[in-house]
């Protein structure tokens, strides 16, 4: 046992004593817990219990593995879980490597089978110390075949950024410490601008050493997959900083991370057309994956910006020409119907269909382009979508693939397999709204002289013309008109709504402009464009940048 632990067999349990205080480890002579495993006699076999653990169980369990990983024993705590092989070198690594001791873990009231904790702690390493504290849960489920009450192990049971693979360590940093600032050097933090966090770890990560900066005392968790950066949580002893700029707008950035947090799932980007800067970045969660930059979802309608481009483009259309709109248009297979099976009048404009959102215009029209890959095309060559983005961080650059009949029909509304996140729809914006693409950075093409992806072609002045007034059209009086009610400025918008598989609700989708700042944004399960992403997206604009 670790942590000089006693043991005593108290009435056939074994009890494990740490620090004067008793954690039962809950585990009978001749039955083995750990790993939801172990061997049973004939009669126990009949006696395994089953269904969701009760009250009781789910209080003594939980107590029994809070108490033993408090007291650093690692190996009676990874007993009362159903995956002891796996949680033991995680939770022995807690002291170990990571360095954290002196823990108090206070469970709150069990909500169901789960069970919130806050655990406040020590980091020491050389002769420094300083508190850790942070906030988790974990699950109290039925074993398998012991049908014992066991904590179903999870890495976040021990951090709640921690994932699969990876490892608390404390030490000298690996990367040398830099403090990133906003284009008028405005100092960013990842306390003041959550949504940065993942982003400055990964700037720190590739141009800390090269900004002069030196390593500090930290406690970080080490990923399982060495291409991505180190997430610090605590530093006992601060480095030498090396200065990096960003193209982030501080009051920007603010307005972002401020509207996400209305939604439970939101993310929200802001770029300027003239140069392709990002100006803000958010997500919430803020913390773990990206999905502003890194996200891959059908985009709905907000994609009618780059197929009204490619229409414009070929001459099948003018933005104040005529185009039908009939409630519904089939194309092969597929049937596809506008919102609530709406239809406009005979003689209605296309800028009309653009900013009522009419499905069936953009359909009807696809014999008439009689290029399957005349969309595609047109993403890579005129809005640089998957040419690679070289943004600073790791980016994920939308993907329109060549698709035929009734696919393809969903593709013109941003439907299938179109694939798209709040930075890619920023950029297209950026695009319409100056009619070349301009690819995205957050750090400049300065700082390391890096390749940046540039597209084929840009729009004719006359395309681009027509493209921005649709979208002015749509904020002015479409199903744009009540987010941007409140934005100043010469402005236009896109909303969007996709139906996702599994979802009763539609994802929420809004892009914008306003002078030289263009928007785009996501809430999962939002539905109408306008109603959830709208106002988010409403929210940076009137910030600027």
């Amino acid at each position: 046992m670790r942590s000089g632990a006693k043991v005593a067999v108290i009435g056939g349990v074994f009890v494990l004593m740490a620090g004067g205080i008793g954690y039962g480890a809950y585990s009978m002579l001749g039955d083995t817990v750990g790993g939801d495993g172990g061997t049973r006699s004939a009669s126990e076999s009949s006696k395994v219990k089953t269904g969701p653990p009760s009250a009781e169980e789910i209080a003594e369990t939980s107590k029994g593995f809070l108490d033993a990983w408090a007291a650093g024993d690692a190996a009676a705590a990874s007993l009362l879980t159903n995956n002891e092989s796996g949680s033991e070198p995680v939770l022995a690594s807690y002291g170990e490597d990571a360095r954290i001791g002196k823990v108090k873990i206070t469970p709150g009231p069990a909500v169901g089978t789960k069970v919130p904790y806050t655990v406040k702690a020590t980091v020491s390493y050389d002769g420094k110390s300083k508190p850790l504290a942070y906030a988790s849960e974990l699950t109290v489920v039925r074993g398998l075949t012991t049908g014992k009450a066991l904590v179903d192990w999870a890495p976040t049971v021990v951090h709640p950024q921690l994932t699969e693979g990876a490892t608390l360590r404390t030490g000298e940093a690996s990367t040398a410490t830099i403090e990133a600032v906003d284009h008028n050097g405005k100092v960013l933090t990842k306390e003041k601008y959550p949504s940065l966090g993942p982003i400055l770890d990964t700037l720190r990560e590739k141009y800390g050493e090269s900004a002069g900066g030196s390593p500090g005392i930290e406690t970080w968790i080490e990923p399982a997959d060495e291409t991505q950066p180190d997430v610090n949580l605590l530093t006992l002893a601060k480095g030498k900083p090396g200065k990096v700029q960003t193209t982030i707008d501080a009051g920007a950035q603010e307005a972002a991370e401020r509207a996400v947090k209305k939604y439970a799932q939101a993310s929200v980007v802001a770029v300027k057309p003239s140069t392709g800067a990002i100006r803000a970045v958010a997500n919430n969660p803020a913390t773990g994956f990206n999905t502003a930059m890194q996200g891959k979802q059908a985009p709905g309608s907000t994609l009618k910006i780059m197929t009204a481009a490619m229409l414009l483009e070929k001459g099948l259309v003018t933005a104040n020409g005529a185009a039908e709109c009939p409630k519904e248009a089939r194309y092969y297979t597929r049937t596809i119907h506008n919102l609530d099976h709406f239809s406009l009048p005979d003689g209605s404009t296309f800028t009309q269909s653009f900013a009522r959102s009419c499905n069936t215009a953009f359909v009807k029209l696809i014999d008439d382009v009689d290029d399957d890959s005349a969309l595609a095309k047109e993403a890579r060559e005129v809005f640089g979508i998957g040419l690679d983005w070289k943004s600073g961080v790791v980016t994920t650059d939308g993907s329109v693939p060549e698709e035929a009949q009734g696919e393809a029909a969903a593709q013109y509304i941003g439907q299938g397999t179109v694939q798209m996140n709040a930075l890619n729809m920023a950029s297209i914006t950026a695009t319409a709204r100056t009619g070349t693409f301009r690819q995205p950075v957050i750090v400049p093409q300065s700082l390391d002289n890096r390749q940046l992806a540039t597209a084929t072609r840009s729009l004719s002045p006359s395309v681009t013309q027509q493209l921005t007034t649709m979208m002015r059209a749509t904020a002015a009086w479409g199903t744009g008109a009540k987010a941007m009610a409140s934005v100043g400025g010469d402005k236009g918008a896109k909303t969007g709504s996709a139906e996702v598989d599994g979802q009763d609700t539609s994802n929420s989708w809004f892009t914008g402009f306003s002078d030289d700042l263009a928007a785009a944004a996501v809430v999962q399960t939002g539905g109408h464009g306008g109603d959830a992403a709208g106002p988010v997206v409403a929210e940076v604009l009137r910030a600027g940048g």
